[in-house]
This record gives structure tokens, sequence and C-alpha cells, in this order.
């Protein structure tokens, strides 16, 4: 007989910078319009942070707390934080033991963090479940944070990029769960390594013999590239993909789904996904509009912003999916 236990979402959280950049802000810093944003992309806006007010930690932590209330907990009581982001905000140390410094857990918890970019919250999702399953942990917090605007080339050679991006942070409170056939149902995760370069930030890279002599030779390789129709063609084909086998595995259909929040890459993916999976409007969250691409803050937020909108209740089946740079995607299937 198994031991396994199932973990639950207890608590939902985000925060965002107060500063918002519309795309007519960016027609006065490089050659693009609104019209042609909004129709490549679906972006209105993004927030930017502010230097000196935002960290990647201290994002994670205000949307962390906000988690933390919600499931009627203290800061004390985490006994594992996971931690997803691309931008910390050191080399080293991680930001998982700065989210800890900044929520002032003095005990020695277990820290660390998932560097997997748009599908590395779903992989820290999935960190945390595995602990919790196998009674390593009763109660973790996973986090998804990014400051993505300091990294921007904000000419117009980087414009096909920049206008994508932009920061926030989400959090979630996972915990046991004592209710069989509750929590999370199972995830699913995959990477492809072959299509490393397509979506990449190159420099400063550690295999380089002074690294630092390569940022000021070439500064401009410190931004990120993206091969656009490749990341489209095998987005289009994996989220699908990821959603029907999380589906599969728990004997559902894409009818069943209450709710499916995926990563908010391109709001063209989004609604090309809902189609193929033949969910209606009413059951794809989508808030590309509002905040752009924050990578692996980018499906915490719109769950919390979902979940505070009274968009999910207790009972429904949420699906989240997520791909992105490596290539890697993911999936988990919720029973809320």
């Amino acid at each position: 007989m198994s031991t396994l236990r199932q973990s639950e979402i207890a608590g939902v959280g985000h925060y965002v910078p107060d500063r918002v950049v519309a795309n007519a802000d960016l027609e006065q810093m490089m050659e693009t319009t609104d019209a042609w944003i909004q129709e490549r992309t679906g972006i209105r806006e993004r927030r930017w942070f502010e230097e000196g007010k935002d960290t990647t930690a201290n994002m994670g932590a205000n949307a962390a707390r906000k988690a933390l209330e919600m499931a009627g907990l203290q800061p004390d009581d985490v006994q594992l934080i996971v931690f997803a982001t691309l931008s910390p905000d050191y080399l080293f140390p991680g930001s998982g033991v700065l989210l800890q410094r900044e929520l002032g857990i003095k005990a020695p918890i277990a820290a660390f963090d998932v560097r997997n970019q748009c599908s590395g919250f779903i992989y820290a999702l999935s960190l945390a479940d595995q602990f919790i399953k196998t009674g390593m942990y009763e109660t973790a917090l996973v986090v998804g944070s990014e400051i993505h605007s300091s990294g921007l080339d904000k000419t117009t050679r980087g414009r096909a990029v920049s206008v994508i991006f932009g920061d926030g942070a989400g959090a979630v409170v996972l915990r046991r769960s004592n209710e069989e056939g509750r929590g999370i149902l199972s995830t699913h995760l995959h990477a492809q390594g072959e299509h490393a370069e397509e979506l990449i930030t190159r420099e400063p890279g550690s295999n380089r013999d002074n690294r630092v002599q390569i940022v000021l030779d070439e500064p401009e390789a410190m931004y990120p590239y993206m091969n656009g129709q490749q990341v489209f063609k095998h987005a289009v084909t994996r989220f699908p993909e990821v959603i029907k086998e999380a589906l599969d595995q728990n004997g559902y259909q894409p009818q069943d789904i209450d709710m499916l929040i995926p990563h908010q890459a391109n709001l063209r993916i989004t609604q090309y996904v809902g189609q193929k999976m033949g969910l209606t409007e009413d059951k794809v969250f989508s808030n590309i509009q509002r905040y752009g691409n924050t990578t692996a803050a980018s499906v915490p937020i719109a769950l919390s912003e979902a979940v505070q909108e009274g968009k999910i209740k207790r009972g429904d089946l949420v699906c989240l999916a997520a791909f992105g740079s490596g290539f890697t995607w993911a999936s988990a299937l919720i029973k809320w």
C-alpha cells in the first residue's frame, strides 16, 4: 500500500512593481508602435522594477507574505523554500536564502533555487510536491520572481525581445493535504536541450577565460536572444501535449478543465492552445496584456489573480502549463 501523501495549495499571492510601462513609453526608446506590439504579443503594458525599492528576493517576499496570510500561516511555519528565477539578485548565493532572510525565518530550513526560466515555477512546484509526498516536509513555499527590465536591450536592435518581458513575483504555500483526491494530482516535466541556443542569454558565461572582459568587449552579448519562430512553433506543440499528458494520467478530458493557467508567453500562443484544447475563453486565464512575460513569475501571478478574482473555487480542476527556454516544458493538474 502506498504511503505517499498528497499536497495542496493552501495560499497564493503576487506582487508587481508600481512602475507601469506602456507600449507608448517604449515608442520613445526604440522604433516600435503600440499596434505592432499588441498585434504580435497581445501586450499593452508591463511593470518594471524601481532600483532601491524592488529586488528579486523582496518582491518574492511580498508575494509570499500574501500567500502565507491566505494559508493562515506564519513565516516560521515554512520548512522548505523553492525559488524559481533566472534573474537572481546575486550570481551566488541563490535567491532562496535571501527570501528566507527577507521573511525573517531564523530556523535553518532548506532553501534552494530552480533555474528553468519560463517553466521554472512548475518545476519548482513539482519538486516541493515530491518533498511533501514522501513526508520529508509538510509545508513549503514556492516562489517565482523576476527582474527582466535591468537586462534588456532597450534600443531598436533589441526590440523583438525587450517589448515582451516584465517584472513581478508570485508565490504559493504548499502543504500536506488531509483530504484524499484533493490537491496536486500530478506534475509532468520535460526538456529538449538540443534547442538551448534558440532562447538564450549567453554571457557572461563561466566557460570563458575572462568573462568580465567578454562583457566589456561585447556588451550586446549580455542581452537575451530569441528565435521567435522556433519558440512559437515548439510552444504550440508542447503546450497541448503536456496538458493532455496530465489529463490522461488522471482520467480526465479537456472539457473537464475548469481553469487553465498557462505561462504568459504570448497571447497568440495562449489563444491557440485554448482553441486546440477546445476550451472557451472563460476557462483560459490571460493577464499578459498587463504584465508581459514575467517568466518564472508568470504562472503564480496568473494563478493568484485568478483566485483573487473568484475564477477558481473549491473542487475546480485547474491545470498549470508552461513552455520556455531550454527548451523545457511542464504541467501540473490540481483539484482545488
